[in-house]
């Protein structure tokens, strides 16, 4: 019987893995044998808690401070990785934030905080691990793959949101830079994937579910009627970091529990 995990052996780069979507992508990551890098920009003391739970669990990984927006911070974050483990074989490009207005009232300060951090930062991400992969190749012992990049995106790379107008046009971004480097790259058998998370029960949404009340009116928009939790997507990057997935490149997986159905129409027919 072989009890191979699906990710022995293989590195992971987890950016804004401190909390919420991150944190339950390292942990599930970990848990099928990733050695797992616990990138965070500010709170060092949820990424260490984040990481004891995943070296309790018998996982293995480290911290490391940086901001993807700054290239600086990322090549010191692809240097130490590199230090460390020899490689990077797979990228989770996640880190992420919001800053809301109305868009006749948003700051050009407000639109650069959004689209540095959630396009920028992946950009440079992306194209630290797109060396890595390309210096090393495919090793066969690992995965069929020369390397992995999982891009967060959003619904609202489909879905148009008012009042956060540089969020959605970050994850419209992110999407058409996923499928254009999943098509440069393809070649050199480096796969390049999205996950688009819906309503996720994470801190970065925290009044959409706080009250009750609240959380029955998101149920609205939520076919499955139940909000997400960051397992849900841990699952789904599980798959798209290992070989069950080797022949998917330059899609978005939506992981949104049916958000994409509009359900406005579900009784309008």
């Amino acid at each position: 019987m072989n009890n191979r995990k699906k990710l022995q052996d293989q590195v992971a780069i987890i950016t804004g893995a401190s909390s919420g979507i991150g944190a339950g992508i390292a942990k599930a990551l970990a848990a099928e044998g990733a050695k797992v890098v616990v990138n965070y920009s500010s709170s060092a003391d949820k990424a260490e808690k984040v990481l004891k739970e995943i070296t309790d669990a018998g996982g293995e990984g480290f911290t490391f401070k940086a901001n993807v927006g700054k290239e600086p911070d990322v090549i010191k974050l692809f240097e130490e990785t590199i230090k460390r483990y020899g490689t990077v074989d797979i990228l989770i490009n996640n880190a992420g934030l919001q800053n809301d207005a109305k868009f006749h009232e948003m700051t050009l300060d407000q639109w650069n905080h959004v689209i540095n951090t959630n396009l920028t930062g992946q950009f440079l991400c992306a194209r630290e691990a797109i060396k890595e992969f390309l210096k090393r190749g495919v090793v066969p012992s690992k995965s069929r793959s020369a390397g992995k990049i999982i891009c967060i995106s959003s619904v609202h790379e489909v879905i148009p949101w008012a009042g956060h107008a540089n969020y959605a046009a970050s994850k419209g971004g992110i999407m058409m830079m996923m499928k254009t480097i999943a098509q440069e790259y393809a070649p050199m058998k480096i796969r390049v994937n999205s996950i688009g998370p819906g309503a996720i029960k994470t801190p970065i949404n925290h009044a959409a579910w706080q009250t009750q009340a609240a959380y029955n009116n998101l149920l609205k928009l939520i076919p499955q009627k139940r909000i997400g939790e960051p397992e849900d997507v841990g699952g789904a990057a599980v798959w798209l970091a290992s070989d069950d997935s080797e022949y998917v490149n330059g899609i978005t997986l939506f992981v949104d529990g049916g958000m994409l159905l509009y359900p406005g129409f579900e009784d309008n027919g």
